[in-house]
């Protein structure tokens, strides 16, 4: 299984309903954790986003699971991209 990095772009304009809907989006995720999915989760400090590192088969498999993310039905996502990533050493090395 590939690694994915996906980025989540947050605006000044989203903080209400994100606040409002965070129990949602990190149920969702612990789910996605303690089914081996998700590997790690977390916000940038300057509130300008979220980093979350995925375990998967596909591009289009991350791209299906993350519509179902609280925060993507809402729209509260400014922008989002996914990309692999192939990490070389350390705690996500395969």
């Amino acid at each position: 299984m590939a690694v994915f990095a996906v980025h989540y772009v947050y605006s000044d304009a989203t903080v209400p309903g994100r606040d409002e809907h965070r129990p949602a989006h990190r149920a969702w995720l612990n789910a996605l954790v303690d089914e081996g999915v998700v590997l790690t989760s977390g916000p940038y400090p300057d509130g300008s986003g979220a980093l979350i590192l995925v375990r998967a088969d596909s591009l289009d498999a991350v791209s299906e699971l993350f519509e179902n993310d609280p925060f993507q039905r809402e729209g509260l996502l400014t922008d989002k991209r996914i990309v692999e990533w192939v990490p070389t050493m350390g705690a996500f090395v395969a």
